[in-house]
């Protein structure tokens, strides 16, 4: 079974640097509080490392 990451966007995007920013919309985030699910693979786990202080990731199985 493959794994799944279900990330939410738990502070504002507001202030915060334009990298940050684009990293967060790449991920689909638009707005607080808001839940993506994305397959478990190096690219999404890098992208949400850069932006580990402003969302909350939960490891789900499928």
């Amino acid at each position: 079974m493959a794994k799944k990451l279900a990330i939410t966007l738990k502070r504002s995007m507001i202030g915060r640097p334009e990298k940050h920013r684009v990293t967060l919309r790449t991920l689909g985030l638009r707005k607080r509080e808001q839940t993506v699910v994305h397959s478990d693979n190096p690219a999404i786990r890098g992208m949400v490392n850069q932006v580990k202080h402003l969302v909350e990731v939960k490891e789900i199985d499928e």
